[in-house]
């Protein structure tokens, strides 16, 4: 599909630069494509989620949690900046580095006690790094070393500082590995989990390590033509089985994020089975794409052109969703990592734009 189908207008005011305070009270459009006029859309704040959930249904969150991944440091008398984005192995990992020239095969880049050597060169400022210290040690030292990896959305406008040691966390890290948060989960506040209790909403946790090459914008002009970055994953065999023993009882899936959702769909089967999952996904999910795990997702809003909005698009229509972030703006909804929260729905009858396939599984 042209990649400017998924444009619109932004401005860049509406880009998020603190979370809302507390968590829940973050606003959210509720958007139900298969309701008439305005009642399509309702607007209501993330603390009123179980308002619009059964009892029953289940919340599928991501538990990864955000290390400190963004690194300044120096290769000889030269300025460099990394930001770690796959684990390779070891203390090797890919990343992307600015500026590229300055970051060699076979360089010695050093950030304070931490120091590493450049042992690959890839595509768009990729690197490869081989860190100078002993594998159980690494997340000590990166915690030392590292800050955390805002979007270059809101870095570029602000520093980091010690408040987004926290902000940057969702309710439900757990797991280190992601350089950039599930920003869905950021939502959560413990009322608005005892509020979902109380309603009778189940909760289970997967895993998916979120790559900076989230933020990467699409240069293609066809959406064909788009490679998506892999990250790993995991959904363990026993919340496979519990998740699909709560929708054979008629509770539907409510995917806390893209992420979840993303390897949600990389772990189903044509059947709509859920199977344990261990690996990476590079899912690209455009309209016209069969979903078969997720019924509802919770999710931020996204930027323009981007592959979160192509997810979204695909979710609940194009036009329903141009319609919708086309209400957002108008309505002052905060955009992207720290902005406002979308209920979204999938049609009953399916999302008709677009004739391809929509997706690509790793």
């Amino acid at each position: 599909m042209d990649v400017t189908l998924f444009d619109f207008d932004l401005p860049e005011d509406r880009i998020a630069l603190r979370p809302a305070r507390p968590r829940d009270s973050a606003r959210m459009l509720v958007v139900r494509p298969d309701l008439d006029g305005d009642a399509a859309l309702a607007h209501a704040t993330a603390r009123d989620l179980p308002d619009f959930l059964n009892p029953g249904d289940v919340l599928v969150f991501n538990d990864t949690r955000v290390i400190p991944a963004r690194l300044h440091g120096r290769r000889g008398e030269a300025g460099v900046e990394v930001t770690l984005h796959q684990h390779v192995g070891g203390t090797s990992w890919k990343v992307f580095a600015r500026p590229a020239r300055k970051c060699r095969v076979g360089d010695r880049l050093v950030f304070g006690e931490l120091a590493a050597s450049v042992t690959a060169q890839g595509d768009g400022g990729e690197r490869t790094l081989a860190f100078d210290v002993a594998e159980e040690d690494f997340a000590a030292a990166l915690e030392q070393a590292g800050i955390m990896p805002l979007p270059p959305y809101i870095a570029s406008k602000r520093a980091v500082d010690a408040l987004d040691e926290e902000d940057y966390q969702t309710a439900f890290a757990d797991r280190d590995g992601s350089v950039a948060a599930p920003t869905a989960g950021l939502h959560f506040t413990d009322g608005l989990l005892a509020a979902l209790d109380a309603r009778g909403v189940r909760r289970q946790g997967v895993t998916l390590h979120v790559g900076a090459g989230t933020f990467l914008p699409v240069k293609a002009t066809d959406t064909r033509d788009h490679k998506m970055h892999s990250e790993w994953g995991e959904v363990s065999a026993e919340a496979a089985a519990w998740i699909n023993a709560a929708r054979a009882a008629g509770g539907r899936i409510v995917a806390v994020g893209t992420t979840s959702m993303r390897l949600l769909e990389s772990a189903v089967d044509e059947n709509g089975i859920l199977h344990p999952f261990d690996g990476e996904t590079d899912i690209f999910i455009t309209p016209g794409f069969r979903f078969r795990a997720v019924d509802v997702l919770m999710t931020n809003f996204h930027l323009p052109k981007s592959t979160l909005f192509m997810l979204v698009s695909a979710f609940s229509g194009l036009d329903m969703m141009k319609r919708a972030y086309g209400a957002a703006v108008e309505k002052g909804y905060r955009f992207y990592s720290y902005g406002d929260a979308s209920l979204l729905h999938r049609p009953t009858a399916g999302v008709t734009d677009g004739s391809e396939d929509g997706a690509d599984k790793s």
